[in-house]
């Protein structure tokens, strides 16, 4: 909660023509108060284009998993 807290006052302190609701607070944690999209809901969840497992949270704060390099991983550990 402290970190939420801390984004939102970091991006109420900026002119408004500055506020972008995503970024990076303590310079590694993302976050993104934007109003999700399927785009970014799938690029989260199911992408084949990004080669990592924790990818930045399509709403909210913090990082979820990306679940299609989880199961490319498991088939290739597999042999498959």
């Amino acid at each position: 909660m402290i970190l939420v807290a801390a984004t939102v006052v970091r991006e109420l302190r900026k002119p408004e023509e500055e506020r972008t609701w995503h970024g990076h607070v303590l310079g590694f944690v993302p976050y993104d108060f934007r109003p999700p999209t399927f785009e970014r809901l799938r690029d989260a969840f199911w992408n084949p284009r990004n080669e990592r497992i924790l990818v930045g949270e399509p709403f909210g704060i913090g990082w979820t998993v990306n679940l299609y390099q989880v199961q490319r991983r498991l088939l290739d550990a597999a042999g498959w």
